[in-house]
């Protein structure tokens, strides 16, 4: 395998919903775009077993070198005439393939009714390959891997929304905390159906995407369709530096703590710690039970998961990753943890992708925790995101996850333990993995993970949804729940309520 290059870094796994974000991204596969949204080469190594506790290590780098290579020969060869020699029946079959890209590229430059951009021919044919293969894997030109990376950081500019392309129609994921589109009332399950009067049906979506970000101080009208509402509702939106913590956290009553993880990012691990630390120091060093409410959570980084989820658990498996059916990583608990005894329930809805469905089904497994809310969405599947030349990226579906009991998540998801549904639920559309175009299939599987729920929880149609909560304070959270608007929240609490009143207390 070929050394990286300055330019090449690591390969990083994501996680994520499938979505491309105006916000940070999503995933060791959430592919996320801001109005943006988690690569791969032909010697591809799947990613190794990690080793012993300590920091968890990524995956060496991947290059395209080797293949690169190889294609700009073919391509080569095309253009100079019938290349000589041997080949195999598949050599054949693959340079035929890249002769006729040539072929087609030579005749749309001679003879296209106005004249072409080389490179973006190229570029859009380089993107076409990728897409083809699930609604994961893409390439990113220069531009839209700048901001796919700086998704992941935690920090870019635009109104502060997570979007992803579903059936034909832009969908919100999730707008942002303290966001313009949050401030202004735009919400998950949102349909965009104007962008500065753009049609984004008659738009390429990395299109609509790049407009919905923008310099600091710009305006940009958003309209949306939202269940319930009549007409389409519009926002005239100022774009702003958005900077975006994973973690906002609240001590209750009762000494319950709540934490919520809004994505996977670069110092989610760390921002959990610093929010244990404060929330222990409100409680006097006792905490009664931790509330995790991974809601609307698209995903992010496999390793953030991972480490959050060790927090959570004295021993035992996280999660097993499997390339063509063969496990290429095992992750376990290290021992220790900032929230290994108290009692805890765990809050998901069907907004709950990838990775912080990762982190749902080890707690669930190892019944460190009681799973709460709706079916989430099911988004199994590894994504490796590498740097190539010039400044692209890349992510490639590499492998497919599975909880500690070998539960497939990918296009099933985790089924809660508690089910908190509505009246006339049927009525309500749903936007799931399966729903995806191209998705990867479902495994059967017997597991106990993916069993229904032990218990159902039906709610009215009208109850109130997830209160806003601004900032790391959560502020928006009600001190009891039992006196606040959030169905899914209440159920939660009393659930946990009722676990910690049976529980010990912590040593």
């Amino acid at each position: 395998m070929a050394s990286p290059t300055k330019r090449q870094r690591p390969i990083r796994l994501r996680t994520s919903s499938a979505p491309s974000s105006i916000a940070p991204a999503l995933t060791p596969n959430k592919a996320r775009n801001e109005a943006c949204g988690p690569p791969s080469n032909e010697a591809r190594e799947p990613p190794r077993a990690q080793a012993k506790r300590g920091s968890r290590k990524r995956p060496p780098a991947i290059t395209l070198a080797a293949a690169a290579c190889l294609a700009i020969a073919a391509f080569g060869a095309c253009m100079g005439g019938p290349r000589q020699g041997a080949r195999t029946q598949a050599g054949d079959d693959a340079y035929a393939l890249i002769e006729q890209l040539g072929r087609v590229l030579v005749r749309i430059e001679n003879d296209y009714v106005d004249p072409v951009d080389r490179a973006k021919l190229v570029s859009g044919a380089i993107k076409g390959m990728v897409a083809e293969l699930d609604p994961h894997s893409s390439y990113m030109p220069p531009d839209e891997f700048r901001a796919f990376e700086g998704d992941t950081e935690g920090q870019f500019g635009g109104i502060g929304i997570e979007v992803e392309a579903r059936n034909g129609q832009l969908v919100v994921l999730s707008p942002i905390e303290g966001s313009p589109a949050e401030r202004a009332g735009i919400r998950s399950g949102d349909v965009i159906v104007g962008v500065d009067a753009r049609d984004p049906s008659a738009e390429p979506f990395d299109t609509l995407v790049k407009h919905l970000r923008g310099l600091p101080g710009s305006h940009v009208k958003v309209s949306v369709r939202r269940a319930g509402a009549g007409e389409p509702l519009s926002f005239d939106l100022v774009r702003e530096v958005i900077h975006v913590t994973s973690v906002s956290y609240k001590l209750l009553s009762h000494g319950v703590a709540y934490v919520r993880i809004k994505q996977f990012q670069e110092h989610t691990h760390d921002e959990l710690l610093d929010a244990a630390g404060k929330l222990r120091g409100r409680a006097g060093g006792m905490i009664a039970g931790v509330i995790l409410d991974l809601r609307s959570d698209p995903g992010g980084l496999v390793d953030q998961a991972a480490d959050v989820a060790d927090e959570f658990l004295e021993e035992g498996v996280l999660y097993t990753a499997r390339h063509r059916g063969v496990i290429v990583d095992q992750v376990n608990a290290r021992g220790g943890g900032a929230f290994v005894h108290e009692p805890c329930v765990v809050l998901v809805d069907q907004y709950t992708a990838s990775a912080s469905e990762l982190v749902a089904g080890a707690l669930q497994d190892h019944h460190r925790a009681t799973v709460i809310g709706e079916h989430t969405f099911g988004k199994g599947s590894v994504q490796a995101i590498v740097s190539l030349p010039g400044g692209a990226g890349m992510r490639l579906t590499v492998s497919r996850y599975y909880t500690p009991s070998g539960h497939a998540i990918q296009a099933d998801g985790v089924h809660p333990d508690v089910a908190v549904v509505r009246e006339h639920d049927d009525a309500v559309v749903s936007f799931r993995e399966k729903d995806l175009e191209g998705h990867l299939a479902a495994e059967s599987t017997s597991s106990e993970a993916a069993q229904p729920a032990k218990r159902v929880v039906v709610i009215a149609a009208d109850a109130g949804t997830s209160p806003d909560s601004l900032g790391m304070e959560a502020k928006g959270v009600p001190d009891d729940p039992d006196y606040g608007t959030d169905a899914i929240l209440k159920v939660g609490w009393q659930t946990l309520r009722q676990l910690s009143l049976r529980s010990p207390p912590p040593p």
